[in-house]
Formats: C-alpha cells, sequence, structure tokens
C-alpha cells in the first residue's frame, strides 16, 4: 500500500507539470490520472520496492521524466527566464500608472541683512502625482514587454520538449544497449554449444584440428564483444542519470511483439505542422515582433513627450529660502517636452534598431528553413525505418532457419563448423539490428513530433506502455 500510494503521487505530480507546462491539455488530466491508477499493479517491476524510488532509483519512463523536471538546470534557467519577462511585463503596465512621489525638507537658516541677524527653521513638504499622457517610447516599451513574456514562455516550452524527448532517447539507449548485451549472452552460449560438440568430435577424430581452433576463435571474439557491449551498458546507464539524476535500476523492456506506434500523413503535412507549431520559431517570430517595436520606440525619440502634474504642497520658506508665513499651494499642469536636436543620437539609435530587425527576420528565415529540412529528414528516415523493419524480420527470420540448417548439414558432415559459426554470427547480428532499428524508431517519432511541436503526454505515456516490467 504505501509503494502505490507513493508511485501514484509521483504520476500525479508528473502530469501535473506536464499540464503547466502545456504538453497535455488540462481536459486529460484526469483520465490519465484515472489510467495510472489503474494501471499501477500491472505496471509494477517486481523487487521494486519504496525505499528504492526513495533512495534515488529509476526504473520506469514516467520515474526518469518526473526527476528530470526538477533536476534539469537548463529547465529551471528557461523557468526563471519566464519570470523574469512576467516581472518586465509588470514593471511596464507600472510606468503607464500614475506615479505618486513626497518630498519633505527641514533646514536650519540664517539670515544676514544690514539691520538683523535672522536664525529660523524651515519646512516644506510636498506630494507630487505625474501621469503619462503621451510618450510614444513607453508605450512601445509596453509592448515589447508582453511580446518578450510571450517569447520566454514559447522558449520554455521548447525546451522542456527538448528535456523530455532526450530523456526518452537515454532510456532507449539503455534498452538497446541491454538488449544488444543479452543477444550477444545468447550467441555465447550457442557457440559454447557448438564447440562443446566440436571438441567431442574432435576427441572422436571426427574434425580437423583446425576447426577446434575456429570454434575457439569465435568463442574468443564473443567474449570480447560483450565486454565491449557491457561498457556500452555502462555508458549508456551513466548518461540517463546524467540527465535525470535517478540512478538507474531494473528498466522496462521493449518486447519483441511490441507494436510500434504509426506515424500517419505525409511529409508535407508535418512540415506544415512544424512551421505552425514549432516552438523555437514562435519564439523567433515573437523576437522579429519585439524587434519591429523597438524601431518605433526609437522614432519615438522625435515624438512629445506630454505628462499631467498634480501637487499639493506646505511651506514656511520663500524665494531664496526667506521665511515668509505659512502656505498650501496646489498646482494642476501638463508638461510637453519637445526634442529639438539630439546630435544626430536618435537617428543613429533607429539606424541600429532597423539592422536589428533586418538581423532578427534574417534569423527567423534561417530557422524557418532547418524546421522545414530536419522535419523533413526526419518524416523520411521514419518511413524507411518502417520498411527496414520488415525488411530486418524476414532477415531474421530466414538467417534462423539457415543457421538450424546448417546445424543439421554439420551433424550429418555436409558442412563445416565455420560454417555453421558464420550462420550463428549472421544469425545474432541481424537480430541486433533490427533491435536498432526498432529503438532507432521510436527515437525519430519523438524527434519528428518535438520539431513539429506536437508531442503531448499521450505520445510519452503511449511509449512507456509498450515496454514490459523486467523478469527476475
Amino acid at each position: 500500500m504505501v509503494m502505490k500510494s507513493i508511485a501514484n503521487a509521483r504520476r500525479i505530480r508528473h502530469t501535473q507539470r506536464l499540464c503547466m507546462a502545456g504538453l497535455v491539455a488540462l481536459p486529460l488530466f484526469s483520465s490519465q490520472l484515472a489510467l495510472a491508477q489503474e494501471s499501477e499493479t500491472s505496471m509494477q517491476a517486481p523487487g521494486v520496492t519504496a525505499s528504492s524510488i526513495q533512495q534515488g532509483i529509476g526504473i520506469t519512463l514516467e520515474d526518469f521524466f518526473t526527476s528530470a523536471l526538477e533536476y534539469s538546470p537548463r529547465l529551471q534557467a528557461a523557468q526563471e527566464r519566464w519570470k523574469i519577462g512576467s516581472a518586465r511585463r509588470r514593471g511596464a503596465n507600472g510606468q503607464l500608472l500614475p506615479q505618486v512621489s513626497a518630498n519633505a525638507s527641514i533646514s536650519d537658516n540664517q539670515q544676514d541683512n544690514q539691520i538683523v541677524t535672522q536664525d529660523y527653521r524651515g519646512e516644506r513638504f510636498s506630494v507630487q502625482l505625474r501621469q503619462v499622457l503621451f510618450d510614444w517610447r513607453v508605450f512601445s516599451q509596453r509592448s515589447q514587454a508582453y511580446l518578450l513574456e510571450n517569447q520566454y514562455e514559447a522558449e520554455y516550452y521548447a525546451e522542456l520538449a527538448a528535456l523530455l524527448t532526450l530523456v526518452a532517447e537515454r532510456y532507449l539507449d539503455v534498452l538497446q544497449a541491454e538488449d544488444a548485451l543479452n543477444s550477444s549472452r545468447a550467441e555465447m552460449e550457442a557457440v559454447r554449444s557448438q564447440l562443446a560438440q566440436v571438441e567431442r568430435m574432435y576427441s572422436l577424430q571426427m574434425v580437423q584440428v583446425t576447426d577446434l581452433y575456429d570454434a575457439q576463435a569465435r568463442m574468443a571474439a564473443v567474449e570480447a564483444e560483450q565486454l565491449y557491449l557491457s561498457s556500452e551498458v555502462t555508458l549508456t546507464r551513466e548518461a540517463l542519470r546524467a540527465v535525470s539524476g535517478l540512478a538507474v535500476g531494473d528498466v522496462y523492456k521493449l518486447g519483441e511483439d511490441a507494436a510500434l506506434p504509426t506515424i500517419d500523413g505525409n511529409v508535407e503535412e508535418w512540415v506544415a505542422r512544424a512551421n505552425a507549431n514549432n516552438h523555437l520559431l514562435r519564439a523567433r517570430e515573437i523576437a522579429v515582433e519585439i524587434a519591429g517595436h523597438r524601431v518605433s520606440e526609437q522614432r519615438g525619440n522625435y515624438m512629445p513627450r506630454v505628462n499631467l502634474i498634480l501637487q499639493q504642497q506646505r511651506s514656511d520658506l520663500g524665494y531664496d529660502n526667506a521665511r515668509i508665513g505659512r502656505t498650501d499651494t496646489g498646482y494642476i499642469g501638463v508638461d510637453v517636452t519637445v526634442p529639438l536636436f539630439a546630435g544626430g543620437s536618435a537617428r543613429a539609435a533607429v539606424s541600429e534598431a532597423v539592422s536589428q530587425e533586418s538581423i532578427a527576420r534574417n534569423e527567423l528565415r534561417q530557422l524557418n528553413l532547418d524546421v522545414s529540412e530536419q522535419t523533413r529528414l526526419s518524416f523520411l528516415r521514419l518511413k524507411s525505418a518502417e520498411r527496414q523493419i520488415e525488411a530486418a524480420e524476414k532477415l531474421l527470420e530466414s538467417r534462423e532457419l539457415s543457421t538450424t540448417a546448417s546445424r543439421r548439414g554439420f551433424e550429418l558432415g555436409a558442412v563445416t563448423s565455420v560454417e555453421v559459426l558464420d550462420k550463428v554470427r549472421d544469425q545474432f547480428l541481424a537480430e541486433r539490428d533490427l533491435l536498432r532499428i526498432r529503438y532507432d524508431y521510436l527515437r525519430l517519432s519523438l524527434q519528428l513530433r518535438r520539431d513539429a511541436g506536437t508531442l503531448t503526454a499521450d505520445d510519452l505515456v503511449d511509449i512507456s506502455s509498450r515496454l514490459q516490467a523486467p523478469r527476475n
């Protein structure tokens, strides 16, 4: 019960973060939460305890997603930039609200004249309200502040989508490395069986010593490959820990019969989605708008500035701090400032802002080309991977049959042990190629949705649901 409540709480927090991040619509929250609760028993890995999760060990894909959302410094920095944008928006709005200031002064004065010398204390108190009526620069800065907040928001979503995609890719890297190692172990068992058979036949003088040496050499080659694959498992696990902050436990597996997610539509549809929804493109489009407002702001230096001023003052000092009777003075006025000449600095500022806008537009165009090309390549590679999976499955099936036939032929003396070992090697190479292509397909599907700006929690949950709990 304790384990179930902890796991449910983690899933709730994870889905809430995705809701707040905009990766899943709020109406989906209740249904996904119910699904997580219903599947808790079936998704729980054997032997996992509450203490293992509390000690910072991740097992499921959701564990690493949840941890990465809190662990990633880049995501936290993007979130703080978003907060900065919100603060600047509030500050820009504040410039258009009434500005109230108070002033008080108390002074000791000494006045000498030909008749008498006077020492007296003077007091002056005032309250002033200033309200902007027209200031084009302030209006433009306010518009920029709103756009800047939207830009930081889009950049945060882009960083979040990139982080979730990265965690999923690192998780798949671990699965691929472990599956390759397991395949190598199965190959070792097959080679070991063949070597034992060759040794028996050699003891009966039914095969030559070269056959025995070939089998032993193949065994050594498989052992060396296992060392390499074992190091790959260690490296991929460390890479996953580095992005999530969780140690990697007995992760879930992608079963041989697991169906892969399908991608609908054609390449032009996905490119259009990317152009419309890509978060980085959206951020760059807003940057172009901000650059346009900066040009307008600098041109505002040529325009008059108008402020309404209301002031109330109480003082017992007059001109040149001369002592007078206490007076209360009320003042209402309109302050108009008209720029006439600033030595060419205003024109230079406008020229610079125009060039900055041109740079922003060209950067947007370049990013648009890059995103379109990346989306197109991801889609084409994904479709190619679909065909490669079908071909790899047929190749593996044929090589398994070929291996079985060669072993039977070896028993009958029709083929040599070297030929059998070659068939075994080809079979397991085909098996690992099939595994690699399947994992590449999953990675490409995530990258395509990320670049198109359509990555949702449903896509992540869908991949997680295709994984199986490890067996003891």
